[in-house]
């Protein structure tokens, strides 16, 4: 792509870095910038340096939030007891919009996966422990995508879990082996957090 400016040229490049942003769609979201007033442009800079400097990450869960505690963990009406664990954030996100589920969340990070030098010390397990340790924990679901590295994720924190008094659950098949979490839709997502079940089940029927 030939550019007659080097500072736009630049700015292409720079989006074009995000996920999804080719270089194509990077220049007209430039162009489109160029259009806008200088204060709007400004605006924008501006939150999202904010959003880079100022965001937090609950001491807690995990999850992305204003202060030292997510607005989710903080929320006193949601059932502390049932921890859903999560992948990432976007995993969050996409349960949150289905409405259909009232506990609280554990953000791993990541699932365990060797070949991209991924092991359990560079996920968020320990913590994930420790709460189920106080003992204020009743289930746990394991809400991690179907793929290998998720279910070998799940077969690792069951282990460490089973000799705790919690109940141990996974969402449904819902979503198809090798899916995401976050691509599928709120209906199926819906269905499968609605209808988990046993762990023990996952492993026999899934295996």
């Amino acid at each position: 792509m030939v550019f007659s400016s080097e500072l736009i040229e630049n700015a292409v490049t720079e989006l074009s870095r995000l996920p999804g942003i080719g270089q194509k769609t990077a220049l007209r979201l430039v162009l489109h910038l160029l259009k806008q007033e200088e204060a709007e442009v400004n605006k924008f800079g501006e939150a999202i340096m904010k959003m880079r400097r100022e965001i937090k990450f609950c001491r807690i869960c995990g999850n992305v939030s204003d202060n030292g505690i997510c607005s989710i963990c903080s929320n006193h009406s949601r059932r502390q007891e049932t921890v859903c664990v999560v992948e990432n954030i976007r995993d969050v996100m996409a349960i949150e919009n289905t409405e259909q589920f009232n506990g609280v969340y554990h953000v791993l990070g990541g699932v365990i996966s060797p070949l991209d030098g991924i092991g359990p010390d560079e996920l968020n397990i320990d913590q994930l422990i420790a709460r189920v340790k106080e003992g204020n924990v009743q289930e746990v679901i394991m809400a991690i995508s179907p793929t290998i590295e998720g279910d070998t994720t799940i077969y690792y924190l069951s282990k460490r879990l089973k000799d705790f008094p919690v109940k141990i659950t996974t969402i449904a098949r819902g979503i198809a082996f090798g899916g995401e979490l976050e691509y599928a839709d709120e209906m199926t997502l819906a269905r499968s957090i609605t209808n988990r079940l046993p762990l023990e089940n996952y492993v026999h029927n899934g295996k």
